[in-house]
């Protein structure tokens, strides 16, 4: 099982509560012991982008896909090791921190926040992830 990877050599599982990827790239690699999340974008398991959605519900979107890829790999959220966020508009950060404070629970990982401008097709933020099994 890909949970299990703790050889150098990565692996790449299934991701049946994702998308997709929309380039070539996984959604998750495992290698090592550690799990490499993408950055997620707010795009759900049926490929729609919400793009027309509140910064909330797009960052409720790619927290589950976080979560989901996560999963995927064996891990969960109480694994993660580092957490980086990049949004569209630093105004949206304590709105993010909220709904992330709320997912995550009681795991503190690391955390950075780059407030980049415009994303890829006109959404608000992406987060990709480190974590172990």
């Amino acid at each position: 099982m890909a949970g299990e990877n703790r050889s150098p050599q990565p692996v790449h599982p299934a991701t049946p509560g994702l998308s997709t990827p929309g380039g070539h790239y996984s959604h998750v690699t495992v290698a090592n012991g550690f799990v490499f999340v993408s950055g997620q974008l707010p795009v759900t398991a049926a490929g729609t982008r919400l793009d027309d959605r509140s910064f909330a519900e797009q960052a409720r979107q790619v927290l589950d896909n976080v979560e989901q890829a996560l999963l995927a790999a064996g891990s969960a959220i109480d694994q993660l090791v580092q957490v980086r966020v990049y949004v569209d508009d630093i105004e949206n950060w304590p709105e993010f921190n909220s709904i992330y404070a709320s997912w995550a629970g009681n795991a503190r990982s690391s955390r950075a926040v780059v407030p980049t401008g415009p994303l890829h097709f006109g959404l608000k933020i992406e987060v990709e992830a480190l974590a172990v099994l």
